[in-house]
């Protein structure tokens, strides 16, 4: 299998497929493009492997299936591998697994917006917007229902490792780098998240990357 992502340090969608992958335990081959760069029209045009998802990243191609949206991408690897890998065995630990992950998925715009993923910033004291607040409040709600009726098997929101930690991994990156407050259990989760092996190794390579999207390393305004 092959995975393209893009930058470690900016691309949440890719941060979701490499951690899909990773947690599907299947060996892959890594490529990642630089976003948004000048020759990224022309990486586009260039490479095969990003044709059939129309320059979107992450993409994963597994001999002749090609997947290109992150929660595809954990779908498929789900199948491949048995879906308790991903998702909790217990109905109703699941049908809340699942319907986080939804909601991660499509919403949370305002937050996404004002507040992108950049691992290797931190901003102090930054005024977010009473959307992008609404958001954080609905993500800590979440969080605390999860913790607390499926959270008792470990430090993770149902407990093991799965995909909903997968898919709130980088609004743990963005509650680090815009410095925002959070009550025990969530600083108790985004730590047990942030020191995770994979997080760490995502982390570093991040910190190493040369690339800069300069519109994305400025203080938020609201």
């Amino acid at each position: 299998m092959k995975l393209i992502i893009g930058n470690r340090n900016y691309s949440s969608w890719s941060l979701r497929g490499w951690l899909a992958a990773k947690q599907s335990g299947l060996a892959f081959e890594e490529l990642t493009v630089s976003l948004y760069g000048d020759e990224w029209e022309q990486v586009k045009r260039e490479r095969d492997e990003l044709q059939p998802s129309s320059g979107k990243v992450p993409v994963l191609w597994d001999g002749e299936a090609v997947i290109w949206d992150s929660l595809a991408i954990l779908e498929y690897l789900a199948d491949k591998v048995g879906r308790e890998r991903f998702w909790p065995k217990d109905d109703g630990a699941r049908g809340m697994a699942r319907a986080m992950v939804a909601e991660m998925h499509s919403s949370y715009l305002a937050l996404r917006r004002q507040c992108p993923m950049n691992v290797r910033m931190r901003h102090e004291g930054v005024q977010v917007s009473d959307e992008a607040r609404a958001d954080i409040v609905r993500i800590l709600q979440l969080w605390a229902e999860a913790r607390a009726r499926f959270g008792r098997g470990g430090p993770f929101l149902f407990g093991t490792f799965g995909a909903a930690d997968v898919f709130y991994a980088p609004v743990v990156s963005r509650f680090v780098t815009y410095g925002v407050g959070v009550p025990g259990f969530a600083q108790a989760y985004m730590e047990a998240m942030w020191e995770h092996e994979w997080m760490q190794a995502w982390i570093k390579a991040a910190e190493d990357e040369q690339w800069v999207i300069e519109q994305w390393d400025t203080v938020p305004s609201v």
